[in-house]
């Protein structure tokens, strides 16, 4: 006689890139145990499959978590992880005025949100006439990228152009050769190159601002909590 089949309840979130309602269900054992695998591995390529594969498949396959923002892939997982082991997390947070001190802190996934820091855009003006339009970094954009070496952010730099305007005419991504892109970006003076980085400053992150009061020096500080790993640490 066959077990009984289970049925898992679905949710719904507002992806934060395109404001479109995405419906979810809660992660299952199989995918939380791929999961804790990749992450006990500490194989970069694994854990971000096994996040991929689990996000593909409580989205019901709507979404592609190669292609979509990063910070996109941030609140999908924590909305997910709420409903599937609890909204309510307790994190031992360092206080900063002494930077020794640690107090535990609950925090409500559900109070967790997307923040985009007044000013942001995506458009560098390099001239009167050119133009560099950016894109947001993907999990596919993630990869073999392990640190900030200057090496590492002009690779990101490189898989995040979108378009380059010169007048009317546009440039696609697509159709610029990397050495093309290289000297592209080697060309920019310090101040527009710094544009650039801000965009990454400054672009939109899964972040929550929380005040904590260190017990030896009773000063209160606010401590801002930012990316997935941060809210299990």
């Amino acid at each position: 006689m066959a077990l009984p089949k289970l049925e898992t309840p679905v949710y719904e979130v507002e992806q934060p890139s395109t404001g479109e309602k995405i419906k979810y269900r809660p992660f299952l054992v199989k995918e939380q145990k791929k999961l804790m695998i990749a992450q006990e591995s500490g194989d970069e390529k694994q854990i971000r499959d096994s996040l991929a594969t689990l996000i593909s498949g409580c989205t019901f396959e709507k979404i592609d978590p190669y292609v979509i923002p990063i910070f996109d892939i941030e609140l999908l997982f924590l909305k997910i992880r709420g409903k599937s082991v609890g909204e309510k997390i307790e994190l031992n947070l360092l206080c900063p005025d002494d930077n020794k001190t640690r107090v535990n802190k609950t925090i409500n996934l559900e109070d967790i949100d997307v923040n985009m820091k007044v000013g942001h855009t995506n458009e560098i003006g390099v001239t009167n006439k050119i133009k560099i339009i950016m894109k947001y970094p993907t999990l596919n954009d993630m990869i073999d990228i392990s640190s900030e070496s200057i090496k590492d952010v002009f690779l990101m730099i490189k898989r995040c152009v979108h378009e380059i305007h010169d007048g009317k005419k546009i440039y696609n991504r697509v159709d610029m050769s990397e050495k093309e892109l290289e000297e592209f970006i080697d060309s920019l003076t310090g101040e527009k190159f710094e544009e650039v980085a801000n965009f990454f400053d400054t672009m939109p992150k899964v972040q929550h601002a929380v005040e904590i009061k260190n017990p030896k020096t009773k000063k209160k500080s606010e401590v801002i909590i930012e990316g997935i790993e941060s809210f299990f640490g």
